[in-house]
Order: structure tokens, then C-alpha cells, then sequence
């Protein structure tokens, strides 16, 4: 596995697809590894050069001390791209990957064009995470061991029936996790970076097409939060995926998929 470095801190990514096609990297939300993306991927694999990464404190990528900040990341991402010789990309982010996404094409000219799904950008008319959920993500029960938490945590980010018909998949996510998600310290200083971003007088600088995918049942990041981003892009189209949750990119990814694989065609 190749690891790029940006300040010291080792990078690790995993690329597919035929070399010389056109690029597309993925950007992970807070706490995951790369694993998130394997339903995008194989989407994308045969037509793009295709670029999967852990953000630092995550999977197989370095953990230096933090709190992290959003600028930090995107420079990760750059570095990502330099060492994999890439001049020009489409950026795929989703929840704090969209944040990335959305401050690295602020900061870098080789955007193609940005896919943000289930994510913000930050600012005084962000609607936030419903008081309900953050219950349910800091108020862990003590008594729950190690798969459970992951498990209690994950619930509002998927819906009731895809879980109880779904206990398969739902075990090898949090397989996946257990290997592969940031430490609590980690979390937290990416979090510190969620909590600080702010780019939504800034938007307007974003002049590359852009989808943004948003499901109207998401209890993590509101729905209005995408419609407050595609007003906010000179050149965005909104999909609303009725009654997808956060992580629609798993539970809803035939639909994500075809978006996804028909925007960038048309790009």
C-alpha cells in the first residue's frame, strides 16, 4: 500500500481502475477508514483511476497529536494527490469528507468537480445535529462492550428496517470498524475540525459542478444542510434521496451510485 506524507504524518491510499483514465478520490466522514467507500468504488473502478485514503488519526494513516483543523486535512489530501502524480481529480466527500472536499477546492485549482453528500458548510444558518442524536452518540450505555457501542452509536445514522433486515451487513460494518475507525482521541480532534468549520460565505468561490446527495430522513446532518449548499454553489444540483438516512451511501448505494456514475459523465 503506497503512503504519502504531508508534514510527517503518513497518509495511507489505495488506488484502482486504469491509470490513465480520469481520477476520482473519495474523502470519508469523521471516525471511518476507507472500507465506507467499497460500494462507490467498485462503482466507479473500470471507468477512473480510483483513489481511496484514511484520514489521519483513521485506518491505516498516521495519528499525530491534534486538535485537527479542516485546513490540515485538505492538505492531506493534496499530498495524497502529489504522490500519486495526480493533476486534476473529482472530489467525492461525505459528512466531514464533504467538509474536506469543500476546503481543499477552496485551496486547490486541480478540482474537476465535487460530489458532497450527507455534509454542511458550516456557518450561522447550518441547522444542526438534532439534540436526539448526540444523545445517542455521547450517552453510551456503560454496560455495552465494544461491538455494541459501535452499533448503539451507529443507529441514527441508518434507518430501523435496514438494520433489522440487514444483521449481516450490519455486523461486517462493524467488523470493518473495529479494524479500521480513528481512536476516541482521534475522533475528537477531527471533531474539534467539524466543529470549527465554516465556509458558507466562501461558497460562492466554488465554481466547479457539483451534486450534492442528501437523504431527507438523515438524523446526523439535516437535510436543510445540503439544500443550504447546492443554494450556496454557483453550479451544484441538489438530489434529495426520500427517507435515506446518513449513511446512504451503504444503505441506498444502487441509487448513489447511479447519480454519482452519471454526474461524472457529464461532467
Amino acid at each position: 500500500m503506497p503512503n504519502a506524507y504531508n508534514d510527517g504524518v503518513r497518509l495511507a491510499y489505495e488506488r484502482f481502475g486504469p491509470s490513465d483514465a480520469e481520477t476520482v478520490v473519495f474523502v470519508e466522514g469523521i471516525g471511518y477508514g476507507r472500507w465506507m467507500w467499497r460500494w462507490q468504488r467498485r462503482a466507479v473502478e473500470d471507468a477512473y483511476d480510483t483513489i481511496v485514503w484514511d484520514n489521519r488519526g483513521t485506518g491505516d494513516s498516521g495519528e499525530p497529536e491534534g486538535p485537527y483543523t479542516m485546513a490540515q486535512m485538505a492538505d492531506d489530501l493534496g499530498a495524497v494527490l502529489d504522490d500519486a502524480g495526480v493533476d486534476a481529480a473529482h472530489v467525492v466527500g461525505a459528512s466531514m469528507g464533504g467538509m474536506i472536499a469543500q476546503q481543499f477546492a477552496l485551496a486547490d485549482d486541480r478540482v474537476r468537480s465535487l460530489t458532497l453528500m450527507c455534509t454542511s458548510p458550516g456557518g450561522p444558518e447550518e441547522e444542526p445535529i438534532p439534540e436526539e442524536t448526540l444523545e445517542r452518540m455521547y450517552g453510551v450505555p456503560d454496560d455495552l462492550d465494544e461491538r455494541e457501542t459501535i452499533r448503539y452509536k451507529m443507529a441514527p445514522a441508518m434507518t430501523d428496517a435496514f438494520q433489522r433486515d440487514n444483521p449481516g451487513l450490519v455486523e461486517r460494518i462493524v467488523d470493518w470498524r473495529l479494524a479500521s475507525d480513528a481512536s476516541e482521541q482521534a475522533r475528537q480532534w477531527q471533531g474539534a475540525a467539524v466543529e470549527a468549520f465554516d465556509v458558507h460565505d466562501r461558497l460562492g468561490e466554488i465554481r466547479v459542478p457539483a451534486l450534492v446527495l442528501h437523504g431527507t430522513a438523515d438524523r446526523v446532518v439535516p437535510v436543510e444542510n445540503g439544500e443550504l449548499l447546492a443554494t450556496g454553489l454557483p453550479d451544484a444540483e441538489l438530489v434529495r434521496l426520500d427517507g435515506a438516512p446518513h449513511l446512504l451511501f451503504i444503505e441506498r448505494a444502487d441509487d448513489v451510485n447511479d447519480h454519482l456514475t452519471e454526474f461524472l459523465a457529464d461532467v
